[in-house]
């Protein structure tokens, strides 16, 4: 049986609420005949959110690690691809912190790949009926630092699971304060992100399809 790690931010900004937190946790304590569940509250912080994940990861020793972020504006499932070394906050974190164009790991690699099979959990989620797709950034705030920093720590190990980021939209109650952006239902996201674990535990290598972007 595989240990799946899976993670979600506090809120942060003007919102009250992180869908990628309240859906982590309906995910929690899941165990199938494949695969069980364990789920972590990650704070929106810099530097802090990967001291939780990497305590995490000490705790658990999971075969697979998913960190899931809140990309409000985004109107499907999205599973990240590359995270870059470079923080550029647009707005404080929720302590305060906002670097601008500093490394997340000094010396670090320019990006690290994700190494989660991320075409075949997103055709998994299609398959179902959830909208989803292959993102190319993570953005610069504290997902990507998450992101980053989660891979770092991966290439540390000599035997280190696979892992790697997805971020989902808006819930419909959010979307309210945020007029014209797009959200999703809760069951929904819930439902993707078990059909992107069980996608994880499945395949042990990625399918080739056509997932690019031309801008």
């Amino acid at each position: 049986m595989k240990k799946v790690l899976i993670t979600g931010f506090d809120p942060f900004g003007d919102d009250s609420v992180n869908p990628a937190l309240e859906a982590v946790k309906k995910l929690a304590g899941i165990v199938t005949e494949k695969y069980e569940v364990q789920v972590r509250e990650i704070p929106t912080v810099f530097n802090k959110s990967l001291k939780y994940l990497e305590k995490a990861i000490l705790q658990i020793q999971p075969d697979i690690v998913i960190c899931v972020g809140q990309a409000g504006g985004r109107s499907d499932i999205t599973v990240e691809r590359i995270a870059i070394n470079v923080n550029d906050a647009r707005i404080p974190d929720n302590e305060g912190n906002q670097p601008v164009d500093t490394p997340v790991v000094e010396g670090g690699p320019v990006a690290y790949w994700s190494t989660l099979p991320i075409k075949a959990m997103v055709k998994e989620m299609r398959d179902k009926g959830i909208p989803a797709s292959v993102s190319q950034t993570a953005g610069t705030f504290v997902c990507n630092h998450l992101f980053y920093g989660l891979m770092h720590q991966l290439a540390q190990l000599n035997d280190p699971p696979i892992g790697g980021f997805i971020h989902i939209p808006y819930l419909p109650e959010q979307a309210v304060k945020h007029p014209g952006k797009p959200s999703m239902d809760l069951e929904t996201i819930v439902k993707g992100l078990r059909t992107a674990i069980e996608a994880a535990v499945v395949y042990q290598k990625d399918i080739i399809t056509l997932e690019g972007q031309i801008s």
